[in-house]
């Protein structure tokens, strides 16, 4: 399959679209009309799935049903994996005074359930994110620990679906980071933002090691402070990246016409304030 580039918006039920992508603030199917101005989109609802040791929430079968109802054969769906998977503990859950460890960390039984769970919508995924938090010593002791549960969780999970990482550490980004990942035919997710290195420059300096699919998440350096600006109305540029915009846009042509890799971009209304109008800045350049 040639290499293309796939544009979609970080999650995508806003009222505030209105105009954008909508038309009206509450249409029949949020999902329906917006798949009929975008080609993809991410999915982050079934990544707050770990509320308890024992209570897990996989996707919803009626939900799939009904998502895959509301798309074109052509459509595809970034899936941000249930966070049950990659959270190495319980969010603010403490037994003698130490966090609760997640027994369920990386486990490729429960990955390979959560494929079954969307089954209904598997043809449509054009890709799956699997995103860590920033892990400090007490959560994972080593860069090469983490490498090493990742290659143990690869080797044992189905890969039909193509499956990114995402990281919150810089110095995960290594040679044997992308060289284990290129062993396992695993794409990367690039985050711009959460105090993350510039994409290009990662770019830059591993492209030799990258192919496949990849996951580019344009998410701001503030996620707090553009929703004061903002109020959480989301239909205009409040932080413009100008400059950054086009050269993510030159990155973004290197990857799928001289790399060969197909991306997919996901906007986040908190990179400038408003994702369908940054993907209209972005698109103006390619």
């Amino acid at each position: 399959m040639p290499a293309a580039l796939h544009i979609g918006t970080c999650s995508w039920k806003y009222p505030s679209w209105n105009g954008l992508v909508y038309s009206s603030e509450k249409p029949e199917n949020f999902l329906r009309e917006y798949s009929k101005k975008y080609g993809s989109v991410e999915i982050d609802q079934w990544f707050w799935s770990l509320f308890g040791v024992d209570k897990i929430v996989l996707p919803n079968a009626t939900v799939v049903e009904e998502y895959a109802n509301s798309i074109n054969p052509e459509f595809r769906f970034v899936i941000k994996a249930p966070n049950s998977i990659s959270l190495t503990h319980l969010y603010k859950q403490y037994s003698a005074g130490k966090l609760v460890e997640n027994p369920h960390f990386l486990s490729p039984e429960l990955y390979n359930n959560f494929l079954f769970s969307i089954t209904g919508i598997a043809k449509n995924v054009g890709a799956i994110n699997l995103q860590f938090e920033y892990l400090n010593k007490l959560k994972m002791s080593s860069a090469a620990l983490f490498l090493e549960r990742i290659v143990n969780f690869i080797s044992k999970i189905d890969t039909s679906i193509p499956l990114c990482i995402e990281i919150r550490n810089p110095n995960i980004l290594s040679t044997a980071y992308f060289e284990m990942l290129q062993d396992s035919g695993i794409g990367h997710t690039f985050c711009q933002g959460y105090y993350m290195p510039d994409i290009r420059d990662v770019f830059e300096k591993y492209e030799s090691l990258l192919s496949n699919t990849c996951i580019i998440r344009l998410l701001g350096p503030d996620r707090q402070g553009i929703e004061k600006i903002s109020g959480k109305v989301w239909n205009k540029i409040v932080a413009p990246k100008d400059a950054e915009i086009a050269g993510i846009a030159k990155l973004i042509q290197r990857m799928v016409d001289q790399s060969g890799m197909d991306v997919y971009l996901n906007v986040n209304n908190h990179y400038e304030g408003s994702a369908p109008v940054t993907i209209d800045r972005l698109q103006s350049y390619l």
